[in-house]
């Protein structure tokens, strides 16, 4: 697969740095969406100049202008609301209905009266705000407890805990098991379910805000591995007689809580409970009305972690059975129950992920999803029959389908691309047949010489397929030998090398620079299966970097490489290897650079370390093995190390340890604090950090 461009137009850092999700990015329909109960859908065009929001018609082919953004702006101005730049956010409540927010305040947009009017509002301080399925109803958070506006001016305070180390209604298990929210309305509205978190016995981390004179201390909680975390429970909140029931979800403190799942009947709720060690899943069945666990429906164990991910998706024909994801058989896989706990069937099996679970048809005879089932690196769009097991294949080109369905399954828009197609946006219908295109993006750089890109795959010494990512400097010239940048990640829930479009502007910048930028995905990524996935299980970075090697064998077999000039760069868990290339392979990468790097995984999170290290004081040599201040007075090569300094998720500490560590040894180290950023560098900041680690590729590289 290749994709080439002749164009002689120059990138420069700015442009790719500063301009790279404005003109680099492929132009796509923003926020198109199917219309209840219809085969129309809806999206915000820009192209005129002024936003409008335009609805098309699935079957027919045709198109008109609901509302402009001009339009919108006038109404509001009677609510007293300043201008939009941009048109909201909407959701739509019906089929000529949407809703939107404008800061505290939800409006709603009625087609057939052409008319605003304020559905609910919540007060100014209000975060993490979440409307019930009614689409009137709205739960948020101030501070660490939890409100509920049923409607405007009237918001009643559901929590009243005075400690900050306790917190109601926002995400918990620092959003490891997919959760993604602490607040979730019952079918009918009629009940909030959320998430309680105690903090007491957590340790404080010290950020620092140096803005202030002088600097101020700002404290997070963060539990390290193989401290005490926090302990999570669940209340019920009935919207009529406003009393909040907890589920005794029992113990132990630290056990972790996920799945949250309202049975369509509002009379109990799911939850799994996973214990600390992460080995072993109980899907429990709660009463809403008394907290008491009505049963265990079902255990899954695994000698090294269950991780488990998703809801329960129940069949809308049949309220008594729904769908499960589980690993059990070694890959990720939908799997039917009954809400007493019977196994009724496992509805995909092969060697092949679910990544993900994309509704029912109206009578609940087939289920819709997404797969790897034809390569690791492509996402195709699949139907099963449930009671008979036939899969159907709805999408037909190689690359990256993103589908989204109608009402009743009948009519899907496909965003769709590859390595060779920026993005094309089409209408399928539920025999997988195109009927129309109703976007196509140009090449975003095709006024630029750009090189080829390469997907491609090689063995490992066990005969394990290895996926790689190429890009090729234009007009290469198989006489000369060219410089390789490694970039890397690595790490669980990341997978790099996709057939998707991936003209990603700073490695084009690089390539027309004269380098080769190579990307590998070990073991250990994502969307492989379990025995891929848990091959590192208590060894973090020592067969990621068997794996990075055997790509490094690769690069140096061919003509055009200097084997010489190999540099690596990462971040976070691309960090830490990154940084353990360079220590850990006797002087094979000349040149590194590793950005919000783990050092010592016993500086990370409890969730995510013991998951796959499981604790410091069970496993001693895995971390002993696993921790780069063992490896300083091995480094041989360049090495640069950025960090923010207000980083919540991989603190600074990390960095910071390797830096005095360094100093001891005397060992020569290139290190650059990123000053009150957090993980990621935002904003101008990220022009002075991709200058730095450009000029550090092409002085030392």
């Amino acid at each position: 697969l290749i994709t080439i461009n002749a164009q002689e137009k120059q990138l420069t850092l700015e442009d790719v740095i500063l301009k790279s999700y404005s003109s680099f990015s492929p132009s796509n329909l923003e926020q198109l969406s199917w219309i209840p109960n219809s085969n129309l859908y809806s999206y915000v065009d820009y192209s005129t100049g002024s936003a409008l929001l335009v609805q098309g018609n699935a079957s027919s082919g045709k198109k008109n202008e609901i509302v402009s953004l001009d339009w919108l702006n006038h109404e509001i101005k009677k609510f007293n609301e300043d201008s939009l730049k941009r048109f909201p956010r909407y959701n739509w409540t019906g089929e000529s209905t949407f809703s939107f927010w404008i800061k505290n305040t939800l409006y709603e947009y009625d087609l057939g009266k052409s008319t605003i009017s304020p559905a609910n509002a919540v007060k100014n301080e209000a975060e993490n705000m979440t409307v019930a399925e009614n689409n009137k109803y709205a739960a948020f958070t101030i501070d660490n407890n939890l409100y509920v506006a049923l409607e405007p001016g009237k918001v009643k305070q559901i929590t009243f805990d005075e400690s900050k180390d306790i917190v109601n209604g926002q995400s918990v298990h620092r959003n490891e098991f997919g959760i993604n929210g602490g607040i979730f309305w019952s079918p009918n509205s009629k009940y909030i379910a959320f998430y309680r978190m105690d903090e007491s016995d957590v340790t404080n981390y010290p950020l620092v805000d140096i803005d202030p004179t002088p600097a101020e201390l700002n404290n997070i909680k963060y539990p390290m591995a193989g401290q005490t975390s926090h302990y999570v429970t669940l209340g019920i909140y009935d919207i009529n007689t406003e009393k909040t029931v907890w589920l005794k979800s029992g113990e132990p403190k630290d056990q972790y809580l996920t799945c949250v799942t309202w049975d369509p009947n509002e009379k109990n709720i799911y939850i799994a409970h996973l214990n600390r060690d992460q080995n072993h899943l109980q899907l429990k069945k709660y009463d809403i009305n008394t907290g008491d666990m009505v049963k265990i429906l079902f255990e899954e164990k695994n000698e090294k972690y269950v991780e488990p991910e998703n809801p329960l998706y129940f069949l809308p024909s049949e309220k008594n059975k729904f769908v499960w994801f589980s690993e059990r058989d070694g890959w990720d896989h939908l799997y039917l129950y009954d809400t007493e706990g019977k196994l009724i069937k496992q509805l995909t099996k092969g060697d092949w992920v679910v990544t993900s679970f994309d509704g029912f048809d109206t009578e609940g005879k087939y289920i819709f999803f997404t797969a790897t089932k034809e390569s690791p690196i492509e996402r195709q769009y699949y139907k099963v029959n449930i009671q008979y097991g036939d899969i159907t294949k709805l999408t037909e080109d190689e690359g990256i389908h993103n589908v989204s369905a109608n009402f009743n399954h009948t009519y899907f828009t496909d965003n769709f691309s590859s390595i060779d197609v920026p993005r094309e946006i089409r209408i399928l219908t539920d025999k997988g047949v195109s009927i129309g295109l109703i976007h196509k993006s140009d090449n975003p750089l095709k006024d630029y010489k750009t090189g080829s890109i390469r997907l491609f795959k090689i063995k490992d010494n066990d005969n394990i397929d290895l996926y790689c990512r190429m890009y090729l400097p234009p007009d290469l010239d198989t006489a000369k030998k060219y410089p390789v940048i490694v970039y890397v990640y690595g790490g669980p829930h990341a997978q790099l090398v996709l057939n998707s479009w991936q003209r990603t502007s700073w490695f084009d910048y690089m390539s027309q620079q004269g380098y080769i930028i190579f990307t590998l995905d070990n073991r250990g990524s994502a969307n492989r299966g379990l025995a891929f996935e848990q091959a590192t299980f208590r060894r973090l970075g020592t067969f990621e970097i068997q794996d990075q090697l055997e790509g490094v064998d690769y690069l140096k077999s061919l003509i055009y490489v200097d084997p010489n000039r190999i540099g690596v760069f990462g971040w976070s868990y691309g960090g830490f290897m990154a940084t353990s290339l360079m220590l850990r392979t006797n002087g094979t990468y000349k040149v590194g650079v590793g950005g919000g790097a783990v050092i010592d995984w016993k500086y990370y999170e409890v969730m995510y370390t013991e998951r796959y290290m499981d604790t410091p004081q069970t496993n001693p040599d895995g971390y002993e093995e696993a921790s780069l201040l063992n490896y300083v007075d091995k480094l041989k090569g360049k090495l640069l190390l950025v960090h923010g300094t207000s980083d919540p998720v991989v603190v600074w500490q990390n960095t910071l340890a390797f830096a005095k560590k360094a100093a001891n040894l005397n060992v020569p180290l290139d290190y650059f604090p990123y000053v009150g950023h957090q993980h990621g560098v935002v904003g101008r900041d990220a022009l002075h950090l991709y200058n730095k680690i450009t000029d550090y590729f092409k002085t030392n590289l």
